[in-house]
């Protein structure tokens, strides 16, 4: 019996990235915070039980609010999202809880596969378009995309409903121009290319997006050619995995005897050892399991090991090959191949840093795939290179990472004049000085050595050379951080910004990524020219939220509050009655106005200046002095103070003499004098009191 174990069987790049994210937080945090994942991480029953047996706890969408008010409340949480993604209104919670708190860890794994669909029916949707995805309307990753659509949208189950929405529409008028088409990424080919002529042959210009991962075609196109060669096939998988179910619909189509098994316990029993014998699996099979499948069935054949052994005995320079790792020393790897020839890997074949440990970056009994560069049957030491393989894998990524437009992550590892290089996995990319994000003139040499966040914007295959952007990441994470902040400000709210830049009118602060203006009204309590006199562009100040614009982007701040008014500060410290020393600011011909506090003064009426009558203040005041005052009037309802300073003037005792009076009209001379000067000094006060309150104004 021969068997074949599809290339392409198990764990797709999405799910190997998201159970990897997954493993390492077990491995770096274990009992230390609580890891959960939204939904089932893998459709495998197995992998998941054993993941819950080392903590990890699945939740539900109806779970979200209650983990976010956990993390609010300081419980250390990591939450992996699987690799179908989630709905977009529950991944922007969770972000923004994650922006927040330093405690909550959000892994998105999400694949870039399924992150570019997403990005599709986000672009493509919303006014007059209509955006249609053939796939399971119920399968998460289907509920993932259409979340992201922003207006009509409509996920279709197959190529026939497809046809019957696409001729209604037509019927009624409607999407002439502005219809476009995606699929799941694991749907069926054949269902895709029908779906395909479906729509074109009502709306020639229909926006097509071939969105079906190529893993996926492969793994498709792949068990379709097996199942053509066998006699018997069989299929690992989950019942919940769609992709597996249709490689089962596709085998069944070209191969008579399709089994679909969810691991070796479910494997069918062979009674003739001759047939030739398929094995593949979907998208969520562990290798662990498919090994397991392979020696059930293996086991069932007296002759399979030696024909086994015999097909590996010849190792071809040039050929990729997989073993485990059996020994290491700090120059060479020792890797057994399955064969009798060992494979060896010298230091710098196996890493590109020379100053790398190998026992620090590998262990024994890893699996490791490398290139065969020499072999000697003599010595029986096959001569590897790992370096190469991973070029490859690596550039990979690179390429993978401008289709889906995954952020990456590298070091500067050099700066030329027109622009720096980024070593991102071993490979290195240019980086434009236009797209560095440091501004025009300044000096690219301060990236050197930093770690820095790219998108990669374009690759040229032929040449594997690729050129990337900080400033795209920038811009993208600008965006985010603007979204945010406008979606959590509120009236009222406090921030502490710093001063941008300054007009005739006020200050604009930055508040992190968006400005906000603080009119100059709102800069002092007391009348001021110019923002100048109060603050200075680069100082950091406390401000709140007067009122905000989200469709035009403006924000009206506040600077003073009642704490800062001085008349608050004036009436805490003094009543009347009060004695104050007091600068004198301003001299009027009714009196001078003096500053008891910082933007607080009082009037000094010409009469109150002195014990004896003067023509003028000036006369006894000037401008800066400060001199004693008693405060002899409150206005608390007009924010007036009088003060006197004659009241602080010891009165001289009278000296006694004869008073002569002179009657007229039964009234003493002297008695009606002194109501002349009375009514005269309520005369001034009235004037005075007029013109302050002009001054003022």
């Amino acid at each position: 019996m021969g068997i074949k174990i599809a290339k392409h069987a198990g764990f797709c790049f999405g799910v190997r990235r998201a159970t990897g994210a997954l493993e390492s937080e077990l491995e770096h945090y274990g009992n230390k915070r609580k890891i959960l994942t939204l939904g089932r991480i893998i459709h495998n029953d197995k992998y998941v039980d054993e993941i819950r047996k080392k903590g990890v706890e699945e939740v539900s969408r109806a779970d979200v609010d209650d983990i976010i008010r956990r993390a609010d409340s300081g419980e250390e949480i990591s939450l992996v999202i699987r690799a179908h993604g989630e709905l977009r209104e529950i991944v922007e919670k969770l972000q923004k809880c994650s922006e927040r708190n330093e405690n909550f860890r959000l892994l998105d794994c999400t694949c870039p596969y399924v992150r570019k669909v997403r990005k599709i029916a986000y672009e493509n949707s919303g006014e007059d378009k209509v955006f249609l995805l053939l796939g399971n309307p119920n399968h998460p990753e289907v509920e993932g995309i259409m979340s992201c659509v922003r207006g009509r949208g409509f996920a279709l189950s197959n190529a026939d409903e497809v046809e019957k929405l696409v001729e209604t529409m037509a019927k009624n008028g409607d999407c002439e121009n502005c219809i476009s088409l995606a699929a799941q990424t694991t749907q069926n080919l054949d269902q895709w290319k029908k779906s395909v002529e479906n729509v074109k042959k009502v709306y020639t210009n229909a926006v097509i997006f071939d969105t079906i991962c190529c893993v996926t075609q492969e793994r498709q196109e792949e068990a379709r050619e097996l199942a053509e060669q066998s006699d018997m096939m069989i299929v690992i998988g989950s019942p919940d995995s769609s992709n597996s179910k249709r490689l089962c619909e596709i085998a069944s189509e070209k191969c008579p005897n399709v089994y679909f098994v969810t691991d070796s316990s479910d494997c069918p029993k062979i009674s003739d050892a001759s047939i030739n014998l398929s094995i593949t699996a979907g998208a969520s099979t562990p290798d662990s399991v498919i090994q397991e499948v392979y020696e059930t069935m293996n086991e069932q054949t007296e002759n399979f090991a030696e024909m086994l052994e015999d097909s590996l005995k010849t190792l071809n320079t040039g050929e990729i090959v997989e073993g485990i790792i059996t020994s290491i020393t700090p120059t060479e790897i020792h890797v057994d191949l399955g064969t009798k020839t060992t494979g060896v890997i010298a230091h710098d074949k196996a890493v590109d840093d020379p100053q790398a440990k190998l026992d620090e970056v590998f262990k024994v009994g890893d699996v490791i795939k490398a290139k065969v560069v020499k072999v000697s049957d003599i010595d029986g030491i096959a001569t590897l290179d790992k370096t190469k393989v991973d070029s490859d894998a690596n550039w990979e990524r690179i390429v993978e990472a401008k289709e889906s437009g995954e952020t990456l992550e590298g070091k500067i590892v050099s700066v030329l004049p027109a622009g720096a290089i980024i070593s991102i996995n071993s490979v290195q990319v240019f980086i434009p000085a236009s797209q560095s994000g440091v501004k025009k003139g300044d000096d690219l040499h301060q990236l050197l050595n930093t770690v820095q966040k790219v998108k990669i914007i374009e690759t040229k295959p032929e040449r594997k050379r690729a050129y990337a952007s900080i400033r795209a990441v920038q811009r993208e994470e600008r965006k985010a951080q603007q979204e945010a902040f406008w979606s959590n400000l509120a009236e009222g709210q406090e921030f502490d910004g710093e001063v941008k830049s300054i007009t005739d009118f006020g200050a604009f602060v930055d508040l992190g990524g968006v400005d906000g203006m603080v009119h100059t009204s709102e800069l002092s309590w007391r009348r001021i020219r110019s923002p100048k006199e109060v603050v200075s562009v680069g100082d950091k100040i406390h401000v709140y939220v007067k009122s905000f614009d989200p469709e035009k982007k403006r924000i009206s701040l506040g600077y003073k509050t009642e704490a800062m008014n001085p008349w608050n500060i004036f009436t805490a410290q003094y009543k009347e009655g009060d004695v104050a020393d007091v600068k004198i600011v301003s001299l009027m011909p009714f009196g001078a106005f003096a500053e008891i506090v910082p933007g607080c003064d009082g009037l000094i009426h010409i009469s109150q200046i002195t014990d004896h009558k003067i023509g003028k203040p000036d006369e006894v005041l000037e401008v800066g002095q400060v001199v004693p005052a008693k405060i002899t009037k409150i206005d608390n309802e007009n924010h007036k103070v009088s003060l006197s300073m004659s009241a602080l003037i010891e009165k001289e005792e009278p000296v006694a003499e004869e008073n002569v009076l002179v009657y007229s009209d039964d009234e003493p001379v002297e008695e009606a004098a002194e109501e002349a000067v009375e009514d005269a000094v309520n005369a001034a006060e009235e004037v005075a009191e007029a013109a302050t309150e002009e001054a003022a104004e």
